[in-house]
């Protein structure tokens, strides 16, 4: 709880620098946040130079953003940043009409799922097969996947979550549960499938 009120002193501080237009502000917020939004956008889209090009532009986007508008006093940097991404995001699909998938065993991207407090019966198993989990996320709906990236991988607060979509905590809770339950749904048939390939073996 102390972190996070920290974390969010820092960010309103971030902030207020930024709204200054105090560059080096910009350039802290920049190296703090580039890999977790370069991470994201690559996980969306699935090509490392359209990602680079865009993660360029997010944060462009956003310096211009806090210049021309006015800022909650609840929002956070970084869920700015990701909503941006987001939006972003949007407009390079609608522009190349061609979604590409991530590939998820990029070897300078490797991802580590982080631990989180969830119900038993949809909480991933620690010592399942990662290779299996990461070859299942491209299979799951937009938004649990999305979800999934931001808490699990990028490590974000659910209220940090709640502001990117617009959704109340609640509901971000609910879609968690969710998203976690069709992952380990979709891991736990693979696992079947190989023990009985296993079995027909015998």
């Amino acid at each position: 709880m102390a972190n996070q009120i920290v974390e969010k002193f820092k960010n309103k501080k971030a902030l207020s620098r930024l709204k200054s237009q105090d560059k080096e502000a910009f350039i802290e917020a920049y190296d703090e946040n580039v890999d977790d939004i370069h991470r994201f956008v690559y996980f969306k889209i699935g090509s490392k130079e359209e990602a680079n090009d865009l993660t360029s532009m997010i944060f462009l986007k956003t310096w211009n953003h806090i210049q021309t508008n006015s800022l909650e006093d609840s929002k956070t940097l970084r869920a700015l940043l990701y909503k941006i991404a987001r939006n972003t995001i949007i407009d390079y699909y609608r522009e190349t009409s061609n979604k590409i998938t991530a590939s998820l065993d990029d070897e300078d991207n490797k991802i580590e799922v982080i631990d989180e407090k969830i119900d038993p019966q949809t909480r991933i198993d620690q010592e399942a097969d990662l290779e299996r989990i990461k070859s299942k996320l491209p299979l799951l709906k937009e938004e649990y996947r999305e979800v999934i990236i931001m808490r699990f991988i990028n490590d974000l607060t659910l209220e940090e979550i709640a502001d990117i979509s617009g959704k109340k905590i609640g509901n971000i809770r609910v879609l968690i549960h969710r998203a976690l339950s069709a992952l380990k749904t979709l891991v736990e048939a693979d696992n079947k499938a190989t023990d009985n390939k296993a079995n027909d073996k015998l």
